[in-house]
């Protein structure tokens, strides 16, 4: 079972998917994919962490989230945005080959036995239209991994100043 839940900054998305995985398992896993970039993103960081209780699995893993046992599992991955960017930022901002280095790592996420997985993502393209060419570039490695996500899940969530609205509901 795949959740793709997706929305803009600050629109609930996190605290839906975590809703999600309490309800679906008693001890879920949240997979943090971020890099620590710099001070405040290391406060925001903690923060995240400070907002889930005991009954967290926490792993933080910026790439190869194959390399990590879902089998069984219900987790949290936050977030695709984040998640890319470590692509992108590796490859020298290869759109093509961080689009089939990432859909590869979810593949073999997918193709775990008995997995849950809540997958939460940002619509970057729906704002303003990104002012320099690395901008662009991300906005469309965004745009085309969150199509193939949602396309993948089983439920596809689009998150509006806190409210699901149910996109996809393919049970």
């Amino acid at each position: 079972m795949i959740y793709f839940i997706t929305g803009g900054e600050r629109s609930g998305k996190s605290s839906y998917a975590e809703n999600i995985a309490k309800e679906l398992s008693a001890r879920p896993m949240y997979v943090a994919t971020a890099r620590k970039w710099d001070d405040d993103f290391q406060k925001r960081i903690v923060r995240h962490q400070r907002d889930r209780d005991e009954r967290w699995i926490n792993i933080e893993k910026e790439k190869f989230l194959s390399e990590i046992d879902f089998s069984g599992q219900v987790a949290v991955i936050d977030c695709v945005t984040l998640w890319l960017t470590n692509f992108f930022v590796d490859t020298q901002n290869d759109v093509e080959l961080s689009l089939i280095q990432a859909k590869a790592e979810f593949e073999k996420i997918i193709n775990q036995p008995n997995v849950i997985i809540i997958i939460i993502s940002n619509e970057i393209g729906m704002g303003v239209h990104a002012d320099t060419h690395i901008g662009r570039k991300f906005t469309e490695l965004q745009g085309w991994m969150n199509q193939y996500l949602a396309k993948k899940a089983d439920k596809v969530v689009l998150m509006v100043s806190g409210i699901p609205v149910v996109i996809k509901e393919g049970l």
